[in-house]
């Protein structure tokens, strides 16, 4: 059996949506470990959102609680412009408003191979 060509991260340019700085340092570190350059991060809405409609992404993560706003606005940017995103949360995928049901998503606490499955996942769409 041949095995399919796994996506590289490498230099993917990925855009960070996380609040919690500690969080958001550790995600930055996993992100640069897979060679990807970190956009971010970004740790309110208004941030994210001028980001995910400013910059040159090639992906994002984005936080889904934004010390109590929810990151979609971001998201629908994010979508606007055809660029993939991973929702990151630790409340499971009822905080998700059905439209984003089925989506790729992180949930928290998770560790870098996880990570790297899901980042990889995005760069080879």
């Amino acid at each position: 059996m041949t095995e399919l060509p796994v996506a590289n991260p490498m230099g993917l340019r990925v855009l960070l949506v996380e609040d919690q700085m500690i969080v958001a340092m550790l995600i930055e570190d996993m992100l640069r470990e897979l060679g990807c350059v970190v956009v971010g991060p970004a740790g309110t809405l208004e941030s994210a959102v001028r980001l995910a409609r400013e910059e040159e992404l090639d992906a994002a993560i984005l936080d889904v609680n934004l010390d109590g706003q929810k990151v979609f606005p971001a998201a629908e940017e994010l979508l606007t412009r055809r660029i993939p995103f991973i929702f990151a949360t630790g409340y499971g995928e009822q905080i998700l408003p059905e439209k984003w049901h089925g989506l790729r998503r992180l949930a928290k606490p998770f560790n870098r191979e996880q990570l790297e499955e899901l980042i990889r996942s995005i760069s080879s769409n």
